[in-house]
């Protein structure tokens, strides 16, 4: 059971004892992303992720690396648009050694203009190894088309142009504003006595506090259909269709959730099967869904060789309007809800799964769901209901599309509007 507790400066936490096992998994969960970001500001949370690791007032970023490397501890960050998260996971016996590394690292950060300078390069490089590979391009550049009337259409990592005009002072400002009690959360899960971890927590964290009141920036993300098309010097085309989807609470997430797994969300979808092994079209070929706050996505993604893309077209077309028809089996519904059940038991098994689930709910919904209320959830979906979810989000009128790699003697507007117009 998660246990939820306030600190003394406001920052609450959630804390989840598990006794049966040797580990501990802590996450600092901030809501802040690149959807927070002014447009001069783009990539600078993912910036300040990288920066996090490069040194404190007491730290160097090599005695960091050292420090949780001799526990034997995985200690990393990750940004998304809507909030960055760093996390460790350690014996319950470092746990103490651990606490205080990833403090330290969060609320002394050095930020110094010369570590400020050599990251610059290190992210630059990762900004081009995702233009550099086009199943990835092919997902974001549709997506930050969709949402370009919007923050939510910039670019986690920002841009070569952005990054180039940050410096110390700018990130520290950035890091002062939005790294605050009001929009951060604390995550633990565990083998821990649950009074004691709430004391240690209060110590290391419960006197920080920041002068000036949080001030979110948010804005309101409107759908615009788009269609992308970028060349490459690659032998296969990628594809993405996409078709406006749930926001994150909508009371058809689970729905649409047992509809994508169905669809086209592993080998046994009908995607998968129709596409890949009955005619051979494809490597890959899948769906997916894509929630934030106040909208989302509902995706489907295919590489292929471009004299494949008429008929791969033609199938997911045929595919799309055959599930906006017939409900699928109640038995198949079934099935697929048990693997939804068991793949979510199985999860919680992990710690770090536990506190991530814990610590992201937290942040993002305020309540933390239990494991039983969510089970609960998945049973009650009826085929009807799938059936609606489909048909919720398959709309046509409102697909965008976009395609990387070799587009050269393929006419992909000419296809979109042929197959799903």
């Amino acid at each position: 059971m998660v246990i939820i507790k306030t600190l003394d400066n406001g920052i609450r936490v959630a804390l989840e004892p598990i006794s049966y096992v040797r580990s501990i998994s802590f996450g600092i969960w901030v809501k802040n992303g690149s959807r927070n970001e002014q447009p001069m500001e783009n990539g600078v949370s993912h910036y300040i992720e990288h920066m996090m690791f490069k040194g404190t007032e007491h730290r160097c970023a090599r005695e960091i690396a050292e420090e949780m490397d001799a526990l034997g501890g995985q200690i990393n960050a990750y940004t998304t648009k809507e909030y960055t998260c760093y996390h460790t996971r350690v014996l319950d016996k470092h746990i103490d050694q651990a606490l205080d590394v990833m403090s330290d690292m969060l609320l002394h950060p050095l930020l110094a203009e010369a570590d400020v300078q050599k990251e610059r390069n290190v992210i630059t490089e990762e900004i081009y190894m995702y233009d550099d590979a086009p199943e990835e391009l092919v997902h974001d550049a549709l997506q930050d088309a969709i949402w370009r009337g919007s923050s939510l259409g910039m670019p986690i990592l920002g841009t070569a142009e952005t990054i180039g005009n940050f410096d110390a002072a700018f990130i520290r400002q950035y890091y002062e504003k939005n790294y605050h009690t009001e929009n951060m959360v604390l995550s633990v899960a565990g083998n821990f006595r649950t009074e004691e971890m709430l004391e240690k927590l209060n110590r290391i964290w419960g006197g920080w506090r920041r002068e000036t009141p949080f001030t979110p920036f948010d804005t309101k993300a409107n759908y615009e259909i788009s269609h992308i098309r970028r060349e490459k010097d690659v032998e296969q085309v990628h594809i993405c269709l996409a078709f406006p989807g749930l926001e994150r609470d909508h009371p058809m997430k689970y729905a649409l959730a047992i509809f994508n797994t169905l669809f086209g969300g592993g080998m046994s979808s009908r995607l998968f099967q129709k596409v890949r092994e009955e005619n051979g079209l494809t490597y890959s070929i899948y769906s997916y869904t894509t929630a934030f706050a106040d909208t989302g996505l509902f995706s489907i993604y295919a590489g292929m060789n471009p004299n494949q893309a008429e008929k791969v077209f033609s199938l997911i077309g045929q595919e799309i309007a055959a599930v906006k028809q017939t409900p699928f089996p109640q038995k198949l519904i079934e099935v697929t809800k048990e693997q939804m059940i068991s793949n979510f038991i199985i999860g919680t098994e992990s710690t770090l799964n536990r506190m991530t689930s814990a610590g992201a709910s937290l942040l993002l919904r305020g309540r933390v769901q239990e494991t039983d209320e969510v089970i609960r959830k998945i049973e009650a979906v009826t085929a009807e209901d799938v059936l609606e979810a489909a048909r919720l989000v398959l709309n046509r009128d409102a697909m965008s599309d976009s395609a990387v790699g070799k587009l050269n003697g393929t006419d992909f507007d000419g296809l979109v509007q042929k197959i799903f117009s």
